[in-house]
């Protein structure tokens, strides 16, 4: 296996790296005050490739590999893990949900449109006592003839104020567990949808979220995603694949907090000397940077895993897991590594520490990943 990056992934990663400087970079902290994200960037980032970059180019995509992905993931997050979940939701959720399990029409009426961002995706499956456990839905979809009718609550919905389109988790039949699960597609507007307000947020503030409450929502049978009762694979093997960009995010966070550290350690002088000479801070610089790059090679490993088609659940899993423990203890360290500094806005890295712990909370808890990883190691 050969992790040495192509002339075009290098390409690719240094278009992500000069757009997170030269665009996101302006405005980052203000972003986070405000909790705003300009629809201009968004509009940006499609006009580059990033709200599609897996997708079939025939539908508008970029048809890029997984590890592009992941390499634009890890730049944007760097600088605004705002920005790289709009992203992350988009690609791994949204558009390889549509382009996996969707038919041609969804794939004309939609992902022609969110692969290029003119629209942006929401993915629904987390409910008030049903986190990522698909299993519990209690949002429910009634077969009515030619149409369903929705009803139910679902919470924590990334984009959910500004998405256009919307993937919705819902049981149709309790009594058949996991094979009463479906998905389907609804979009801003339809009647008896309804958008609460935004969260207010520890991290990621420039990324709005909102919980969305259904109230006989009538959504055309054509807007189910496949076949019925197909919900709940959709719901997993789309998770697989969402687990991969919030690695390489928790990643970039991580990587962003150590490129801001080091350069304050070599600026900033204590007792004679700069702090970086210091066996205490020499060694925090050290443990940073080994954890990174081991987190980098898991998070490419499951991009790979993605790329050769093999099965990525444990690899995508075992990725969440490491890159965003790393990413919360290393953003803590830099804080502690810029001192009093750290604890102000200017110096950016309280940023991303805070952003730093969402990674182990969505798509699943750090539990969660335990979970999906012991139970493929049980069964060998």
């Amino acid at each position: 296996m050969d992790f040495t990056l192509t002339e075009e992934h290098k390409l690719v990663r240094d278009a992500a790296r000069d757009f997170a400087i030269t665009e996101l970079l302006p405005g980052v902290i203000e972003r986070d005050n405000k909790q705003t994200f300009p629809q201009e960037l968004v509009k940006k980032m499609g006009q580059l490739g990033f709200m599609g970059i897996m997708v079939d180019p025939k539908y508008g995509g970029s048809g890029m590999d997984a590890i592009s992905y992941v390499l634009i993931m890890e730049e944007l997050s760097k600088i605004d893990a705002s920005a790289s979940v709009i992203v992350s939701v988009n690609n791994s959720l949204v558009c390889y949900g549509l382009e996996t399990f969707g038919n041609e029409d969804q794939k004309q009426k939609y992902l022609t449109k969110l692969a290029t961002g003119e629209f942006v995706g929401a993915f629904c499956l987390s409910e008030p006592e049903a986190g990522s456990d698909a299993t519990s839905q209690r949002t429910t979809a009634e077969e009515k003839g030619d149409h369903y009718l929705i009803n139910g609550t679902k919470n924590w919905i990334t984009s959910g104020g500004r998405a256009d389109v919307y993937l919705v988790i819902a049981q149709t039949d309790k009594h058949k567990g996991s094979h009463g699960i479906n998905a389907f597609i609804l979009e801003k507007g339809m009647p008896g949808f309804d958008i609460g307000p935004k969260e207010d947020k520890l991290g990621i503030r420039g990324s709005d979220t909102h919980t969305l409450q259904f109230n006989d929502v009538k959504v055309p049978k054509e807007n189910r995603i496949g076949e019925d009762g197909a919900g709940f694979r959709f719901a997993m093997k789309t998770l697989s694949g969402g687990r991969i960009g919030i690695a390489a995010q928790a990643l970039g966070i991580a990587a962003g907090a150590y490129e801001l550290a080091l350069k304050y350690s070599k600026e900033r002088k204590a007792f004679g000397t700069e702090i970086c000479n210091h066996q205490a801070i020499a060694f925090k610089i050290a443990d940073m940077y080994v954890d990174i790059e081991a987190a980098r090679h898991l998070v490419m490993k499951a991009a790979w895993d993605k790329d050769q088609g093999n099965n990525y659940d444990v690899s995508s899993a075992m990725a969440k897991l490491f890159a965003s423990k790393v990413a919360m203890e290393h953003t803590v360290e830099a804080v502690q590594i810029h001192g009093g500094n750290g604890f102000v806005k200017e110096y950016h890295v309280e940023r991303l520490m805070r952003d730093a712990k969402i990674t182990q909370i969505y798509e699943g808890t750090s539990e969660i990943q335990k979970i999906v990883i012991s139970r493929n190691l049980i069964k060998e």
